[in-house]
């Protein structure tokens, strides 16, 4: 079972995030398969060991990938309900679209749903099966923002209906089934039917 390591989550040294960079670049071109320490070192112009004492284990390195990437889904999140502080239903289609936007063109997200065809899925499970701490970053993310707004729901209720919402953004962001904007219209249709947004 993979389990997301605090490792991954620390912001690490001055060439940490020119190496997660320089994987994804590699993964999304090469196949993940292909990274390893030393192609990363040539890339980024450091040693092997710099690369092994900024990053870890290459399964560090994974969950590093997939965590920064998750960090620019969650700010357009933050974005879209700051812009909309006195509308949830806008705020929720905001982020909704937002996220679907640029699942739609983030290159590490692509290869690793277009890798379920071959033999490099590696990197799958991070967003499927054990994608706990993913899931539990988004929960905490959506559950802040939707603290200052009203809503009928008592704690559990809310907690049930944020995972609900959680899960079928994601599942859109690796399979979508409309635009993102039909699919933002009608993930806001439900919430807000649900909260009374």
């Amino acid at each position: 079972m993979i389990v997301m390591t605090e490792a991954a989550a620390i912001p690490g040294g001055q060439h940490r995030a020119g190496i997660i960079a320089a994987a994804i670049d590699l993964t999304a071109t090469s196949g993940w398969s292909t990274v390893t320490m030393s192609r990363l070192a040539v890339a980024v112009g450091v040693s092997r060991q710099t690369v092994y004492n900024e990053i870890g284990t290459k399964q560090a390195l994974a969950e590093a990938m997939v965590l920064d990437e998750l960090a620019r889904f969650l700010a357009a999140v933050e974005r879209a309900f700051d812009l909309h502080p006195a509308d949830l239903a806008k705020a929720i289609r905001a982020a909704v679209r937002a996220v679907l936007d640029l699942a739609r063109d983030n290159v590490l997200l692509r290869a690793i749903v277009s890798a379920t065809h071959d033999a490099d899925t590696d990197l799958l499970p991070l967003l499927t099966t054990h994608a706990g701490s993913l899931l539990t970053a988004a929960k905490t993310v959506l559950a802040a923002r939707l603290a200052s707004y009203p809503h009928p729901l008592d704690a559990h209720q809310l907690d049930v209906t944020i995972d609900v919402v959680v899960r079928a953004v994601l599942s859109h962001v690796m399979q979508p089934s409309d635009t993102p904007a039909r699919t933002a219209d009608d993930i806001t249709w439900l919430v807000t039917r649900v909260l009374g947004g």
